[in-house]
């Protein structure tokens, strides 16, 4: 009795273990599909330098910003500062959270 339960489970378990989908593996692109400029350059590697050449300008304009806001802080008083101060601190943080979104898409 117990002989003719395992006979009549046995088929449908391997019809269960039959339609278990087998595990694939997610198709990776092809580097040949990259767009291509005219010249022949890859449009990525050349959005990437173009984001690292504003990054490094931008770096510039930062460290010239924070040397004037520097510069502005010696002059005040501790009771009085210049509004030009608080405009560049305002433009450092704009060019640093630029530099921040470049970084984070790169």
């Amino acid at each position: 009795m117990l002989r003719r339960r395992v006979l009549a489970w046995l088929p449908m378990a391997a019809f269960g273990v039959a339609q278990q989908p087998t595990a694939t593996r997610p198709e990776l692109p092809d580097k040949e599909e990259e767009n291509r400029l005219p010249n022949g350059k890859s449009q990525r590697d050349e959005i990437l330098k173009s984001e690292y050449d504003k990054s490094l300008k931008d770096a510039a304009e930062l460290q010239r910003l924070s040397n004037e806001l520097r510069l502005d802080l010696e002059k005040a008083t501790a009771f009085v500062m210049p509004v030009e101060a608080i405009k560049k601190t305002e433009e450092i943080e704009k060019i640093a959270k630029r530099i921040r979104g470049r970084l984070k898409r790169s």
